[in-house]
């Protein structure tokens, strides 16, 4: 059965949400975190604490949001999606990214076929094929170990690995790892220049093995690497992951050296597959394993706990009351872990793609918002970049802050000076600085009257900024894979309330089809018909090739 299609504006919450928020809207965080049940506002779980008292939300607002997702019929959607009804309607799929991190010890069936031994099964040719290579077992055409790994994938395939090989460079295995996505010629020669031929592995990820950009790079390296090795290098250089068997052994790839992949795993959501593979040669198997342990545990918090505790739906609802009911479009993510840079660029992928959409389950235009405007950085980078826009700018940003209580270098003493601001900006974002308190500083500052009245308003920060604290002990493959199973479930929650199908991406296609009819007219030089604006420019392009 797929999902109920209810319109969440149309329902009995929605109204009271409504009635609730004109009645609060103005009220001071500060206030409501003196006043609120405390409990409500703080989740405990494995090495997570959660802290959603910095928001502007009292314990009533709080209790319609769990009403709202009642009402939407949130707890019948998740049991859909884990016992892998078809609820990707439009490409008649079931959604089991879920399975693909199985501890194994359940089934998990699909036409009523068990999927968790051929899941076993391929994560035990990930672990062959990455001890075999991190072993140096398996060698170079020249008989020399492998020092360089080269994913090359876009989208889904090249997002979630290039994030978490970042996230873990403490853990890396010997192995250097490097990533090519763009179709840019540049960024595939500029991967290559500084690469041995002969100890260099690449990695094909795509499911249909026709993907422009993957298949263009694939075949630049091909070239180079043929170029230094000759063609029967081919088969000892190149793994595969993908469904296209005829086309792999087109490209000359070992059947040994190729991975599956299934059409119920979309692509942002498939790094514990074998799009993985990239992650558990950077990391080796074992972190890897971790990797897939922690979002599994993260599943079973998701399915079991209560409404009220249970992490991915509370910030999902979060999100949804300031999307909806403040009307804020942008939310940002703040690790405060350089580690974690590209966290923010994969939630992009999973959040803004996943549910950016404008039509409902039924087909209907919708009238409400959906999907957030996703962006961020590290701190404490960002705060000497765009964070006087969060403090003290026109725009109401909720922001999420990940810190984690203890630093991967046991000499690192710098930590107590990244956490300290950690701790300060949310509570600074909530407080902000009164005019009174800004006359006081000035005056014991010793200004005259004068530059005081001129520079009071410009140094007053009416805070009230909204914040949701995540505290993680460490860094490790176990968390880590937590966290992204967390945001994950956080997608699918809003997309359940939003009546849309957050699972396909239709949006991708249109561009994609009118560049493959423009690159004929460029090969061809010769211009079909287009709007004034592109025809003048591909006749400039032209002019200048």
């Amino acid at each position: 059965m797929s999902l109920k299609k209810i319109n969440p504006t149309k329902t009995k919450t929605w109204k009271l949400l409504e009635d609730h928020f004109s009645k609060i809207n103005s009220a001071e965080i500060k206030d409501l975190i003196k006043t609120n049940s405390s409990n409500n506002y703080k989740i405990s779980w494995e090495n997570f604490i959660v802290d959603i008292s910095k928001n502007r939300l009292d314990d009533k607002a709080l209790s319609l949001l769990f009403q709202l997702a009642r009402e939407c019929d949130i707890e019948g959607a998740i049991l859909k999606q884990f016992n892998g009804e078809v609820i990707n309607e439009t490409e008649n799929r079931a959604v089991l990214h879920t399975a693909i991190r199985t501890d194994g010890n359940e089934k998990i069936l699909l036409d009523n076929n068990d999927l968790v031994p051929s899941i076993i099964q391929t994560r035990r040719k990930i672990q062959e094929f990455t001890d075999n290579v991190i072993s140096e077992k398996i060698k170079g055409s020249a008989n020399k170990a492998f020092t360089d790994i080269v994913n090359i994938g876009i989208g889904g395939s090249d997002l979630g690995p290039v994030m978490v090989v970042e996230a873990l460079k403490h853990y890396s295995s010997r192995l250097k790892t490097h990533f090519v996505s763009n179709v840019d010629g540049d960024h595939v020669l500029e991967v290559l220049k500084d690469l041995n031929p002969e100890t260099t592995l690449f990695v094909i990820v795509s499911k249909t093995f026709t993907t422009q950009e993957t298949i263009s790079n694939a075949s630049t390296i091909k070239n180079w690497l043929v170029s230094s090795l000759g063609e029967e290098s081919i088969i000892k250089h190149f793994a595969a992951v993908s469904t296209n068997q005829k086309e792999i052994q087109n490209f000359g790839i070992n059947p040994d050296f190729v991975f599956p992949m299934n059409d119920w795993v979309g692509g942002r959501f498939s790094l514990w597959s074998s799009v993985g593979l990239s992650i558990s040669l950077a990391v080796g198997y074992e972190n890897f394993e971790k990797l897939l342990l922690g979002a599994n545990k993260m599943d079973k918090h998701f399915r079991t706990s209560s409404l009220e505790k249970n992490i991915p739906i509370v910030l999902s609802l979060i999100s949804i009351w300031y999307n909806n009911f403040f009307k804020c479009e942008t939310e940002a993510v703040i690790p405060y872990t350089q580690y974690l840079s590209r966290l923010p660029a994969y939630l992009q992928q999973a959040i803004m793609e996943s549910n950016g959409k404008s039509v409902d389950r039924s087909g209907k235009k919708i009238p409400y918002q959906t999907g957030s405007i996703v962006w961020g950085d590290t701190g404490t980078n960002s705060q000497h970049a765009f964070f006087q826009l969060i403090h003290q700018g026109t725009k109401l940003i909720p922001c999420d802050f990940i810190g984690f209580n203890k630093p991967l270098y046991k000499n690192n003493t710098q930590h107590d000076k990244l956490m300290s601001n950690f701790f300060a900006q949310t509570e600074a974002l909530m407080m902000g600085k009164t005019k009174l308190e800004v006359e006081n500083e000035l005056t014991n500052s010793g200004f005259s009257k004068e530059n005081l009245t001129f520079l009071t308003p410009f140094k007053v920060f009416e805070g009230n900024k909204p914040t949701n604290t995540l505290l993680i002990n460490k860094l490790t493959p176990e968390n880590l894979g937590s966290l992204i199973a967390m945001y994950e479930h956080k997608i699918f929650v809003q997309g359940v309330i939003w009546n849309i199908f957050s699972y396909d991406q239709w949006g991708v296609e249109l561009g994609k089809q009118l560049a493959s009819k423009v690159l004929k007219e460029i090969e061809n030089k010769s211009i079909g018909n287009h709007d004034p604006s592109t025809e003048f420019l591909l006749n400039e392009y032209l002019s200048k090739n």
